[in-house]
């Protein structure tokens, strides 16, 4: 087993009046040549935005964008003709494909927006664009584990990728264990609330920490722990 540990507080930092991002991997104008990427996870930004304020639009191309909505809301427009509010619970996913524009904007005008953005690069180049938004109910990650987004769809999201996003809600005094789906896939596990332990390591909030060359992934937690892992292809 090989891994990469990524504490909360190394990563980078762009805080504005309105926003508060910490970059996991190099972004912007954060640059870290040892944190560029892990395997095909490009990019896990943690966001926080202010109220009425957000993203104008953007362009993007030949990416697979996912937006885990922690609390509040984001307004959603995109050259696709999609006009949504994703909220808290949520899940919204898209292939950037051959090239979309987009803005995000925290619709509310009191709270803040909490969300986790990821990019991962798509199993081929310049796929037709595509747009997904789900609602997952917090009873179906309570001591399990949910499955936000497959390369399979069905009950989750449906990704241009052989990437499984999963989390879990353990309670306190908990053990979990995880089953990687080939030879060539490694995981990226990330604490969004919590402590615990993950073969043998331990990782407390904000954490993070990638694992290849493994086969399962075991976790164990005295305090509790929401857990977000991100399995990938690593070539």
């Amino acid at each position: 087993m090989k891994f990469t540990y990524h504490p909360a507080n190394e990563r980078g930092v762009n805080k504005m009046a309105w926003l508060d991002s910490k970059f996991s991997f190099s972004f912007a104008h954060w640059y870290d040549p040892q944190k560029i990427h892990f395997g095909a996870l490009r990019v896990l930004n943690d966001d926080i935005i202010a109220p009425s304020m957000g993203f104008g639009m953007h362009p993007h191309d030949n990416m697979e964008i996912v937006t885990i909505m922690l609390s509040g809301e984001l307004q959603h427009k995109d050259s696709m003709g999609h006009t949504e509010v994703i909220k808290a619970g949520e899940v919204q996913h898209m292939t950037a494909g051959t090239g979309i524009t987009h803005s995000e904007v925290n619709s509310s005008k009191t709270e803040e927006s909490k969300l986790l953005q990821l990019w991962v690069f798509p199993r081929a180049q310049n796929l037709i664009p595509s747009y997904d938004q789900r609602f997952f109910d917090v009873a179906g990650r309570d001591g399990k584990w949910q499955y936000l987004v497959t390369p399979n769809g069905g009950d989750s999201i449906k990704a241009q990728q052989e990437t499984y996003f999963v989390r879990q809600l353990m309670p306190s005094m908990s053990e979990a264990e995880y089953d990687l789906h080939g030879e060539y896939q490694g995981a990226y596990i990330f604490v969004i609330e919590g402590s615990v332990e993950v073969n043998g390591h331990k990782l407390e909030r904000r954490d993070a920490i990638g694992l290849w060359e493994v086969d399962q992934l075991k976790f164990t937690t005295s305090d509790g722990a929401d857990v977000l892992v991100i399995e990938i292809p690593m070539r």
